[in-house]
């Protein structure tokens, strides 16, 4: 992004759009430019954001004791493989900690939802970084699952001892699994963490939902578009 000093002026910029739509009025095209210009804005935000993250200072070093067993590994008998073996061939690991434990009948909704978007989008983030979606769920169980929902691109893994889901906040206080939302790295020899959502119900505004990433939630995304929003319930009840 260029430097900030060097953009236009939102304003000046939405003065020069000159998308119409069919049969608007004066009121609705007002509307739509003072809207547009938020739109610049917000869009210029998210990027000052993302470089202020790509910007964080080395994180701590990984040194837990964490195990997984993966799909092609779901044998039984098979041996659980180390955090490293998640990044694969590559440098950069994307971590999903989704919320099916093993007390659970059914996967969270949302974390269905998002990884389902997830799935649609994983080939093409493969060619630069590894994914990994982990549950507490046995392997097997979480198999059964992706294959009921149809995802065919998501790398699943079970954490065997639990260590990873607890050391980076994936197990609550009370022992509930919830989802969390991890980035690491490997320089050298040495894997760090670089960043992870830390957005919560403690820092949610009043009656806002809490979401870490929404860019990551498509339905949301799309929902924001329309005139009823998310709904008075953040909560949307999805069906399987």
């Amino acid at each position: 992004m260029a430097d900030g000093s060097a953009l236009q002026p939102a304003a000046a910029i939405a003065r020069k759009n000159r998308a119409r739509q069919p049969n608007e009025s004066a009121e609705y095209r007002n509307a739509r430019e003072a809207l547009l210009i938020e739109e610049i804005e917000l869009n210029r935000h998210i990027a000052r954001v993302a470089a202020q993250r790509r910007a964080l200072p080395p994180g701590g070093e990984v040194k837990g004791d964490y195990q997984f067993i993966g799909e092609a590994s779901s044998v039984a008998g098979a041996n659980p493989v180390g955090f490293e073996e998640l990044f694969g061939d590559k440098d950069t690991l994307f971590v999903y900690n989704w919320m099916y434990g093993p007390k659970r009948q059914r996967p969270c909704p949302m974390c269905t939802a998002l990884l389902s978007c997830l799935d649609g989008n994983a080939d093409h983030l493969r060619q630069r970084i590894a994914l990994a979606v982990v549950g507490l769920s046995a392997i097997e169980r979480q198999i059964a699952f992706k294959v009921e929902r149809g995802w065919k691109n998501l790398p699943l893994y079970a954490d065997v001892n639990g260590n990873f889901s607890r050391d980076y906040h994936a197990i609550m206080d009370d022992g509930t699994d919830t989802a969390a939302e991890n980035v690491f790295t490997r320089r050298d020899g040495t894997i760090r963490h670089f960043w992870g959502a830390e957005l919560g119900f403690e820092s949610a505004d009043p009656g806002k939902d809490p979401t870490t990433e929404p860019d990551l939630m498509m339905l949301w995304n799309v929902l924001d578009w329309t005139p009823g929003g998310r709904g008075t319930d953040w909560y949307p009840k999805i069906t399987y």
